[in-house]
């Protein structure tokens, strides 16, 4: 019996020990790796669209500050291409959410219908609160060519214009806005496009191509969102 006591009393002390230096040491481990409050910008892109001239004129206005740009011809489906390569540079950043485009697109046809003779503006803010979104992407393709011909022997060179705008959903304001409007040349034809040239690697780039390019080089302005 003494010997069950003694045991007993052991099985305790080891007990209140383990109770005594670990409890402490788990607390401590959850309080060290608790996440950081951070702010998150949720944002979301408004399905982008082609804009054409009405007539035989060589320019369009920007639908959201009436801009005057230059316009042409644009391959079907330009603006989703834009839209994808846009929406991927978006996910470098730091501490954005990007709202599901589906969901983004149904919202706006919902509200673009109900809001049919309202200014775009105000459906786009209406987007923006529906979508509870800190940011609204908006942009527009004004000329999209292909390229004829192969990555170093050229009929015709690819062509693109594009604008995009970063815009507050609390009051409108743009945050920020990225216009792009380039036809690649040949080093014989422009010197000045050297820089260029070579980023594309020194070839003929698709359309595709020079549009991603042109993300690239416009979002190299942009400084990120303030806090």
């Amino acid at each position: 019996m003494r010997n069950i006591s003694t045991i007993r009393r052991i099985g305790c002390v080891i007990l209140l020990w383990v109770f005594v230096v670990f409890i402490p040491c788990t607390l401590l481990a959850q309080e060290s790796t608790k996440p950081v409050n951070k702010t998150v910008t949720r944002l979301a892109v408004i399905p982008f669209q082609a804009v054409t001239s009405p007539d035989t004129s060589s320019t369009v206005r920007c639908p959201i500050c009436s801009s005057v740009n230059s316009s042409g011809s644009i391959v079907k489906g330009a603006e989703r291409i834009l839209e994808e390569i846009f929406t991927d540079k978006l996910r470098n950043l730091k501490d954005v959410e990007i709202i599901p485009s589906a969901r983004v697109a149904g919202v706006y046809q919902r509200i673009s219908a109900d809001f049919l003779k309202k200014p775009l503006m105000q459906i786009i803010l209406e987007v923006g609160n529906e979508l509870h979104a800190d940011v609204l992407a908006v942009g527009y393709v004004y000329r999209y060519r292909e390229r004829v011909g192969y990555d170093y022997s050229t009929e015709r060179p690819a062509s693109v214009t594009f604008e995009i705008h970063l815009i507050s959903a609390k009051d409108g304001s743009t945050l920020w806005r990225g216009i792009f409007d380039k036809t690649q040349k040949s080093l014989m034809e422009d010197v000045f496009q050297v820089s260029s040239f070579l980023k594309g690697g020194a070839k003929w780039l698709t359309a595709r191509e020079l549009t991603k390019l042109g993300i690239d080089e416009v979002f190299s302005t942009f400084s990120g969102f303030e806090p």
